[in-house]
């Protein structure tokens, strides 16, 4: 039997924006421990916004594990849900309980996201109101000057760190703006891709901490009323029937669900949308929905894969921020989805 260090993670109850929470306990296991073997934990929900005082005692559900390399030997990460005391009802945080259970679902998450320190973007020069020279060469660029060196050591880290711990990391791109960066993560399962997202950002906030870098989630850090891009978490998306099956009629009705039901979307793709789809920077108006091929400014983007191969295939969801909640966008995807007849 040997000693293993593990990390629990959770999401408190702030709103609307849940943070991730994390706490150590010491367990023996005769190797790296199956999901299975991970027990219970409970914690002080007075502390999170999760419970009162007076009844304070939330639990926690391991639901995935991970190996942490980063902290060293007989290390991992336990991904965990918010149960009440019976252990039986989910916690009204507890925003994964709520994905419907689909094997075969897909997703795929672009996680876009802001490098801060002394509360500005990474390489913004000194001053309230100074700024770099305009959007164009950033995205994508090399040099010191389009994105500096920190901020290329910690994302090279961090997609190192995220494979070492079995995660489905398949990218990085620095973006748009100057000091933003972004990742993908991908997984089958209704839950899978979004218990990675969640480890996946951990890690980048720990990791961050010894730069004395904060991570910038906000979809809008700079403001609305600035010429500089958002940061958005563009939401791939499939099911079976959608790849195997698929057809124009079946994806026509689709999109008309996607329309009926673009109010319940916005809801739980993160706050202060408003301030990021303004029909500018690559985004459709939070008030409306439409759908293109190839079209980075619609509510959905269709690859043209998807239409060359008889509207079968993946599709793109770009209106989820930065901010959003992966168990809650991937929960009102398949939830729409659901609604339209697969005969």
């Amino acid at each position: 039997m040997a000693k293993y260090i593990l990390e629990y993670l959770w999401l408190d109850g702030y709103e609307p924006v849940a943070n991730l929470r994390g706490k150590t306990q010491i367990k023996e296991f005769a190797s790296f421990p199956k999901l299975e073997e991970l027990p219970w934990w409970g914690f002080d929900g007075s502390s999170t916004r999760q419970a009162e005082g007076k009844s304070s005692d939330c639990m926690l559900k391991p639901v995935a594990v991970y190996p942490d390399v980063a902290r060293g030997e007989n290390c991992a990460i336990v991904m965990c849900e918010v149960y009440m005391p019976d252990k039986k009802t989910p916690h009204p945080s507890n925003s994964r309980a709520n994905i419907p259970d689909d094997p075969g679902a897909w997703f795929g998450f672009e996680q876009e996201y802001f490098l801060y320190k002394h509360g500005r973007p990474l390489g913004f020069p000194c001053g309230q109101n100074n700024f770099p020279y305009p959007q164009g060469l950033y995205y994508t660029g090399v040099g010191y000057d389009a994105v500096g060196s920190v901020a290329r050591e910690i994302v090279d880290t961090h997609l190192k760190l995220c494979l070492a711990a079995g995660i489905n990391h398949e990218g990085i791109n620095a973006e748009v703006a100057k000091g933003q960066w972004e990742f993908q993560i991908f997984g089958k399962g209704s839950k899978n891709a979004a218990d990675q997202m969640w480890v996946a950002r951990y890690l980048l906030m720990r990791l961050c901490e010894k730069y004395e870098v904060d991570v910038n989630w906000h979809c809008k850090p700079l403001g609305g009323d600035v010429d500089w891009n958002g940061s958005g978490m563009h939401s791939n998306f499939s099911t079976q029937h959608m790849r195997e099956v698929g057809g124009k009629a079946y994806f026509e009705a689709l999109m008309a669900a996607f329309d009926k039901y673009k109010n319940e979307h916005i809801a739980v793709y993160g706050p202060d949308n408003h301030l990021r789809l303004t029909g500018l920077h690559e985004t459709q108006s939070i008030d409306k929905f439409n759908y293109g091929i190839a079209n980075r400014g619609a509510s959905v983007r269709v690859p043209h894969s998807f239409v060359d191969n008889d509207y079968k295939g993946y599709l793109e969801d770009r209106r989820p921020n930065s901010q959003g909640d992966p168990y809650k966008i991937a929960g009102r995807i398949l939830q729409t989805i659901a609604t339209v007849p697969t005969k």
